[in-house]
């Protein structure tokens, strides 16, 4: 196989001659615009905060049935230790 060698100024000009005339035959190609569009999540935000909502307002109402349970024990015991 024979080693490749650099271009001569005159294949340069026939390489660009022929590609100029390849693509004079496949016409003017359609220039893509591509936009920027921001990624944007499947889920809409509503149904975020619905989910939001029934899964921390459960924990927030049962903390609120805890709340005065743990109270009145708080107090009782303190008030064992008083009398």
């Amino acid at each position: 196989m024979p080693t490749p060698q650099a271009q001569t100024p005159q294949q340069r000009k026939a390489n660009e001659r022929f590609a100029k005339q390849e693509s004079a035959k496949r016409g003017k190609g359609k220039t893509v615009v591509k936009s920027k569009q921001t990624p944007r999540s499947p889920v809409s935000t509503v149904w975020v905060a619905i989910l939001a909502f029934v899964v921390c307002g459960g924990i927030f109402l049962e903390v609120l049935g805890i709340v005065p349970k743990l109270w009145s024990t708080v107090v009782a015991s303190v008030s064992r230790l008083i009398l």
